[in-house]
C-alpha cells in the first residue's frame, strides 16, 4: 500500500514538538512499571472466562457456555430467544468446522446469507434488515467483554452493527485480559510481514448511548441485544 505525503506530515508533527525530524535511531523506552501488562497477567483461563462472563451480564449481554458439540443447540435456542428468521454470517471457515453451514442447511425456516464480496453494498442492505447478525469473535478481551473482529472483503462489519440483534460465538482460545493482549498479537502479526485487516472492530455487548442526562438508551447505534456464546475449544 502505498503512503503520501508521509515526510511533509512528519515535518508538520515535528515541527509542532517543537523538535527536528527523526527517522532513524528511535528506540522504544523502557517503562519503570507495566501496568497494563501485568493487570491479570497471573489469572487462570477460568479467572478469566469468569470475568467475561460477569462483565458481559453487566452490560446486559446473555451469555452461554457450551462445547463444539453442543454449539448448534445452544445456538438454535438463542435464535428462537430472538425469534430470528433474517440471519447474515460471514464467509467464515469456522462456520463449517464449527458445525453452522449443516445447521443452516438444515433449518428451512431460516434465511441465511452469507457475506458476498461480489454483492457489494447488497451484504450491507440485507445486514440492515436481518433479524440477527452472527459473528466468531477472534479475540475477546475478558476485562471488558469486548469481541474483537477482523473484518475483511468476507467479513463486512456490517453483518454485527445492523442487524436487530447479534450473537458472538466466542471459542475460549481467543480469551485475554484486556486491551494490551490484543494490541500485542495484532503488532506481532504485522512484524511477522503478515497482511493486516483494514478495518479491527472492538463491540462490547448491544448498542449503549447515555449522552443525553446520563440516561442510558440501548440500540441507538446498533443492535439491541446481545448473546455471547462461549465455546471450550482448547
Amino acid at each position: 500500500m502505498a503512503v503520501h505525503n508521509r515526510e511533509e506530515f512528519l515535518n508538520h508533527v515535528a515541527k509542532r514538538l517543537g523538535r527536528p525530524l527523526k527517522l532513524e535511531g528511535v528506540k522504544r523506552p523502557k517503562w519503570s512499571v507495566t501496568p497494563q501488562i501485568d493487570k491479570y497477567k497471573d489469572l487462570s483461563k477460568e479467572e478469566l472466562i469468569d470475568m467475561l462472563i460477569k462483565q458481559a451480564q453487566e452490560i446486559g449481554t446473555n451469555v452461554f457456555r457450551t462445547n463444539k458439540d453442543g454449539l448448534v443447540n445452544v445456538l438454535k435456542d438463542a435464535i428462537k430467544e430472538y425469534e430470528g428468521v433474517k440471519i447474515i454470517t460471514a464467509k467464515d471457515k469456522r462456520n463449517e468446522d464449527y458445525g453452522l453451514i449443516a445447521f443452516f442447511d438444515s433449518e428451512k425456516d431460516l434465511q441465511v446469507h452469507v457475506w458476498d464480496y461480489e454483492l457489494g453494498k447488497d451484504n450491507m442492505r440485507i445486514a440492515e434488515q436481518a433479524d440477527i447478525g452472527i459473528i466468531f469473535s477472534d479475540i475477546t478481551l475478558a476485562e471488558t467483554a469486548t469481541v474483537t473482529i477482523f473484518n475483511n472483503k468476507d467479513h463486512g462489519n456490517s453483518i454485527v452493527i445492523m442487524p436487530k440483534d447479534y450473537i458472538a460465538i466466542i471459542p475460549t482460545s481467543t480469551i485475554v485480559p484486556r486491551f494490551t493482549q490484543a494490541a500485542s498479537q495484532i503488532h506481532n502479526r504485522i512484524a511477522n510481514g503478515e497482511q493486516i485487516e483494514t478495518c479491527v472492530s472492538f463491540i462490547t455487548g448491544p448498542s449503549n448511548s447515555a449522552d443525553i442526562e446520563m440516561v442510558r438508551v440501548v440500540g441507538v447505534h446498533g443492535p439491541v441485544r446481545a448473546t455471547y456464546i462461549l465455546v471450550d475449544d482448547e
